[in-house]
C-alpha cells in the first residue's frame, strides 16, 4: 500500500516541475468518495482553492489525509491545468466483529483487548495488531501454542466482516517449581503457599498448573505474606522466572529468594502526632504482642482496627504508619505505631457506573457516607460490605479521586450478576431422599432491591410449598416487611410413626440500630395437624393425633459482624430470639432460642467456624408442648447421628419424641485440596450436643439421658455446576444404645 501512495507522491511531485516553488490551483476535484463527505477531506487538507500552494504544503496535505485512516490509496494529479484532482479509494466499514473457537477465554475478555469494532474503519496494520494482542491475552494463560486468523469476509456498500478465527491449543503445564535460597522452609512447604502447582494426574480437574503469568505475580506475594507473617520482616523475591520448553508445551518456574533474618517483637510503641488523641485505648487494637514473631498481616489488621477506632471517636482524617527498628544481630524489631493527620478530605460526588438493573438509591441507601462527609476509610469500608452484602453484583469496586480542593469523588463501579431465576431442581439427601424442586424467585424485583419468590418443593418424605415478599426500605426507612404463606407435608414415619401437615402465614417486619445491630419481629397463625398415625406409634404419639392452631408472636436481635454473609473469613454472629404462642390459638408456650459463631482464618485458607446454638420451649396454662415444636437433633446437626437420631425415645416403639430443650456446638475448619478453581474445599469437624425430656416424662417407658453425644469427622464441600454439594463422614464418640448412628450424609441439588 505505502509504496502505491508514494508513487501517488512522485507523480504529483514530477507534475508540479521539480524547479517550481509553488502551484496556482484553482479547483480542488476529490474522486472515489463513497460514505466520507468531501467537506471531510477538504478539512484535513492545508489547501485552498484560487491560491498558490507550495510543494510543502501539499506534501503536508497528503500526509494529513492518509493519517486519517480513511483511505486504504490515495492520488493527487495536477495535469490539468490549474486543478488538482485527489482520487482516493475507501477503506471499508466493518459491519460485524466475532471470536470463533474461544472456549477458554471469554469473549467480553477479548472485546476489551482489540482496537476494531463494528462500524469502526477497517485497516489491516491494526487487524494484525489486534491479532497480536489476542495472542498476548491467550500466552499470559499460558496457551503459547495457539493461533489465530483473521478472516475478512467482504459485503455490500464497502463493508467488511471481521471474523478471528482462534485454534486455543493446548495450555502449557507447570513441569517443575523451584525455590532457590530457602533455608527454613522446604520447597514442598512453599509450593503448598502459592496458587501455582506442578503438574500431576490427580490435578485433571485443577487449571492450578496451567502456567499463568499473572498468577505467578501472585505467588509472589503470597510468599512473601508466607515468610512476613512469620518473622521475616526483610523477606522478598529477588527473581522470579519461567522457562518454556522448546516444544512449547511446559514450563519450568524459579524462584529465587531472600529470607532474611528473623524477628522477634521486643517493643510496641503508639504515638501521635494529632492534639486530643488518647493512644491508650488503642492497645486494645493490636493484634501483636512483646514477644510474638514479627507478623505484618497482624501489624496491618491492628493499623486497620486503630484507624477505624479513631474514625469513630471523630477523627476522620488520620493516617496510621508503623515503623521499624531493627536489630537483625540479636533478632529483634521494635514497632512502633504513629498516628498522624492526614489531608482533609470532603466527599465531592458519590458517582455508580455499571448498574444497569439496580437503581442508584438501592446502592446509595447502603453507604454509610453522603456528598460532603468528610471521607472516612472505616465508613467507606463498611459501605462496600454492605453493597457486596446486597448479593446483586459479582464485583464492587469503589475508589476514590482526588479533585484538589480537598474534595475527592467516590466512584462506584459494580457489575450485575442474575438475581432473577427459574429454578428446577433434583437431588438427593440421607435425611429426606429424592427431591425435586420447583420456583421462580427475584432478590432484586423491578430494580428496588425487593424480593419475591414462590418455591414448591417434593421428596420422598416431604412436600413444601411458599410465596414470600420482603421490602427492604419500607416506607423510605431502615425498615423492612415481609410477608409468607406457607404449607408443608412431613413424613416422620421413621423417627415417629406419623405425618404432619403445617399450613400458615406469617408477617415480619425488620429494622436496623446500626450496620451491625438488627432486630426482627413477626406474628405466624398456622395450623398443624398430626396424621396418620400408626396403630403401632408410641401411644405418646397417638396422645396428640389432631390439629392445632399456633398464633404466635415473635422477635429476634442478630448483632452480625461478619466480613462477608456470602464468603465468611472473619467476624462472629450472634443472635437471640423469643416466640411467645397464646395470643390465640390451642397451642400455649413460650420458646427462647440463642446462636452464636466466630470465624477466624488463618494463612488466607484455613478458615476456622466456633459455634454454639441452644433452645428451650415450655408450655403455660395447663398446655403441654405438641411434638411438632419440640427440638430434635442429628443429621445436618449433630453429624454422625440420623436426623432424631438422639434423644427421648419410645422403649417399646423405638419413636423419637423430641425435647424441650436443645443445644449444638462445635468446631469446623475448611481448608483447599488443590481444588479451589472447581469450588471443592475440605472440611473437619467436631459436633457435641444434647436434647432435654419432653412433657410428660415417664423414665419406665421412655429411654432418655442428657449426657452429651459427640461425633467427629471430615468432609467435602463442592459448588458444582449442579448446585451445592455436601458429603459428611461422622463418627459417634460419645452416645447411647438406643441412639441411632449415621456414618455418611449427602446432599445434593441443581438449579437450570
Amino acid at each position: 500500500m505505502k509504496k502505491l501512495l508514494y508513487a501517488g507522491i512522485l507523480s504529483s511531485f514530477f507534475a508540479l516541475q521539480a524547479n517550481a516553488s509553488d502551484l496556482y490551483i484553482k479547483k480542488i476535484d476529490v474522486d472515489g468518495l463513497q460514505r466520507v463527505e468531501k467537506a471531510t477531506v477538504m478539512s484535513y487538507l492545508n489547501l485552498k482553492q484560487n491560491t498558490h500552494i507550495s510543494q510543502d504544503e501539499l506534501d503536508y496535505s497528503f500526509k494529513s489525509l492518509y493519517n486519517t485512516g480513511l483511505f486504504s490509496d490515495i492520488n493527487f494529479d495536477t495535469t490539468k491545468e490549474n486543478t488538482l484532482k485527489i482520487t482516493v479509494k475507501e477503506n471499508p466499514i466493518i459491519g460485524e466483529r466475532a471470536f470463533d473457537g474461544n472456549d477458554k477465554i471469554d469473549d467480553k475478555v477479548l472485546e476489551k483487548e482489540v482496537q476494531l469494532g463494528p462500524r469502526s474503519i477497517f485497516d489491516k496494520a491494526k487487524v494484525q495488531q489486534d491479532v497480536q494482542r489476542i495472542l498476548d491475552v491467550y500466552r499470559k494463560t499460558g496457551r503459547y501454542s495457539v493461533m489465530v486468523e483473521p478472516k475478512i469476509i467482504e459485503r455490500e456498500e464497502n463493508r467488511v466482516d471481521l471474523i478471528y478465527e482462534i485454534d486455543e491449543g493446548a495450555a502449557a503445564k507447570i513441569d517443575k517449581i523451584n525455590f532457590l535460597g530457602n533455608t527454613h522452609y522446604s520447597n514442598s512447604d512453599l509450593q503448598d503457599e502459592i496458587m501455582s502447582k506442578e503438574s500431576r494426574w490427580y490435578r485433571i480437574f485443577s487449571s492450578s498448573e496451567n502456567y499463568d503469568a499473572d498468577k505467578m505475580e501472585y505467588d509472589k506475594e503470597l510468599l512473601r505474606r508466607f515468610y512476613t507473617s512469620r518473622g521475616y520482616a526483610d523477606f522478598h523475591v529477588q527473581s522470579a522466572v519461567a522457562e518454556l520448553s522448546e516444544d512449547h508445551k511446559s514450563f519450568v518456574l524459579t524462584f529465587t529468594l531472600d529470607e532474611g533474618p528473623r524477628y522477634k517483637i521486643s517493643n510496641i510503641t503508639i504515638n501521635s502526632n494529632i492534639n486530643g488523641v488518647d493512644v491508650k485505648p488503642l492497645y486494645k487494637d493490636l493484634e501483636i504482642e512483646e514477644g510474638d514473631w514479627f507478623d505484618a498481616s497482624a501489624i496491618e489488621k491492628s493499623i486497620t482496627e486503630m484507624t477505624e477506632t479513631l474514625g469513630k471517636k471523630g477523627f476522620a482524617f488520620v493516617d496510621v504508619d508503623a515503623d521499624y527498628i531493627r536489630d537483625a544481630q540479636n533478632g529483634k524489631i521494635d514497632v512502633n505505631f504513629v498516628v498522624n493527620e492526614s489531608e482533609r478530605v470532603f466527599i465531592n460526588r458519590i458517582n455508580i457506573t455499571g448498574n444497569d438493573r439496580t437503581q442508584d438509591e438501592v446502592i446509595r441507601r447502603e453507604f454509610r457516607l453522603d456528598e460532603g462527609d468528610a471521607l472516612n476509610v472505616a465508613k467507606l469500608r463498611d459501605s462496600r460490605r454492605n453493597i457486596e452484602n446486597l448479593n446483586y453484583f459479582s464485583k464492587v469496586d469503589i475508589q476514590t479521586d482526588y479533585a484538589g480542593d480537598n474534595k475527592a469523588d467516590v466512584n462506584v463501579n459494580v457489575e450485575e450478576k442474575s438475581t432473577g431465576y427459574f429454578n428446577i431442581g433434583v437431588g438427593y439427601s440421607t435425611t429426606n431422599g429424592a427431591l425435586l424442586r420447583t420456583g421462580v424467585t427475584e432478590n432484586n424485583f423491578r430494580g428496588k432491591g425487593q424480593e419475591i419468590g414462590f418455591n414448591v418443593g417434593i421428596s420422598e418424605r416431604t412436600k413444601d410449598y411458599d410465596i414470600s415478599f420482603t421490602e427492604p426500605y419500607f416506607l423510605g426507612r431502615r425498615l423492612s416487611a415481609g410477608v409468607d404463606l406457607f404449607m408443608q407435608d412431613q413424613d416422620y414415619e421413621d423417627e415417629a410413626s406419623y405425618d404432619t401437615r403445617t399450613i400458615g402465614g406469617r408477617t415480619r417486619f425488620g429494622w436496623k440500630y446500626t450496620d451491625d445491630l438488627y432486630h426482627y419481629a413477626r406474628y405466624t397463625l398456622s395450623s398443624n395437624d398430626i396424621k396418620n398415625v400408626k396403630s403401632y406409634a408410641s401411644e405418646y404419639v397417638k396422645a396428640e393425633a389432631g390439629k392445632a392452631t399456633t398464633s404466635a408472636i415473635g422477635q429476634t436481635l442478630v448483632y452480625d459482624k461478619r466480613d462477608n454473609i456470602i464468603n465468611t473469613k472473619e467476624g462472629y454472629y450472634l443472635s437471640f430470639g423469643h416466640d411467645f404462642a397464646g395470643v390465640g390459638g390451642d397451642t400455649k408456650y413460650n420458646r427462647f432460642d440463642a446462636k452464636a459463631y466466630k470465624f477466624y482464618t488463618i494463612a488466607d485458607y484455613y478458615t476456622f467456624k466456633f459455634f454454639a446454638t441452644g433452645g428451650y420451649i415450655a408450655g403455660y396454662g395447663g398446655k403441654n408442648v405438641r411434638m411438632s415444636d419440640r427440638y430434635y437433633l442429628g443429621g445436618n446437626t449433630l453429624r454422625g447421628f440420623e436426623f432424631a437420631g438422639i434423644g427421648a425415645r419410645d422403649k417399646v416403639t423405638r419413636d423419637a419424641l423430641g425435647g424441650n430443650w436443645m443445644m449444638y456446638s462445635g468446631v469446623e475448619m475448611t481448608f483447599p485440596i488443590g481444588l479451589d478453581e472447581l469450588g471443592i474445599k475440605g472440611r473437619t469437624f467436631w459436633d457435641i450436643g444434647a436434647l432435654g425430656k419432653p412433657d410428660n416424662f415417664n423414665s419406665q417407658k421412655i429411654d432418655y439421658s442428657s449426657k452429651m453425644r459427640s461425633s467427629v469427622g471430615f468432609g467435602f464441600d463442592w459448588m458444582s455446576p449442579m448446585g451445592k454439594i455436601d458429603i459428611d463422614f461422622g463418627f459417634p464418640i460419645a452416645k447411647e444404645d438406643y441412639d441411632e448412628t449415621e456414618v455418611f450424609r449427602l446432599n445434593f441439588g441443581t438449579s437450570l
